[in-house]
């Protein structure tokens, strides 16, 4: 199915949505303190990065996820200067899950999107430990290589409980927009 084939007002909607709800899922969210390198959440965006792969495809999945998530992170001072990583990691993520989403002829069932959200959520909490590692920890808090690793295990908490929320709602939500656009005949096809 050549799900993207051809770019029409419905789909640059569709991308605006997405992106607006994936900024919005990443407000709903909880602070946990790490003791090197700041703070970890807890938060609902990844469940609409993996969902605009899903939805969309990969390549307006990827750019949604990354456009939602880079808006969000530019609303706070001390996320503005990585806006940019953020829209190239969670761009990764939507476009991660909606290569395994659209791979085939056959439109996502509830395997194909399970598959598809562990593939994004994978693909981001690699490219996030390696940022957290490299960039914040290394980099940016001239950290030493093992305060730097302690770093990235501070986060793996709320990095594998962010996957879990989205690997269980990602694929429901997916299912239940997908027949309600179909009946309503707003199907992006």
């Amino acid at each position: 199915m050549d799900h993207q084939a051809k770019l029409t007002t419905r789909k640059i909607v569709f991308v605006g949505l997405m992106a607006a709800l994936t900024c919005i899922g990443s407000y709903i969210r909880v602070a946990v303190p790490v003791d090197i390198g700041g703070n970890s959440y807890f938060h609902l965006g990844n469940i609409f990065c993996a969902l605009s792969g899903i939805l969309l495809g990969p390549w307006l999945g990827g750019l949604a996820a990354g456009l939602g998530s880079a808006i969000f992170d530019m609303f706070y001072p001390a996320f503005i200067s990585e806006a940019w990583l953020t829209f190239l990691m969670k761009g990764a993520y939507g476009l991660a899950a909606g290569l395994v989403a659209w791979t085939g002829k056959k439109e996502p069932g509830a395997i194909k999107a399970l598959l598809a959200t562990v593939t994004g959520a994978l693909t981001y909490a690699v490219l996030y430990l390696a940022k957290s590692y490299f960039y914040g920890g290394l980099l940016i808090a001239g950290l030493t290589p093992d305060a730097a690793w302690l770093t990235v295990l501070g986060k793996l908490p709320a990095t594998i409980f962010n996957a879990v929320v989205a690997v269980i709602f990602a694929p429901i939500l997916a299912i239940a927009i997908n027949k309600a656009l179909k009946q309503n005949h707003l199907a992006l096809e």
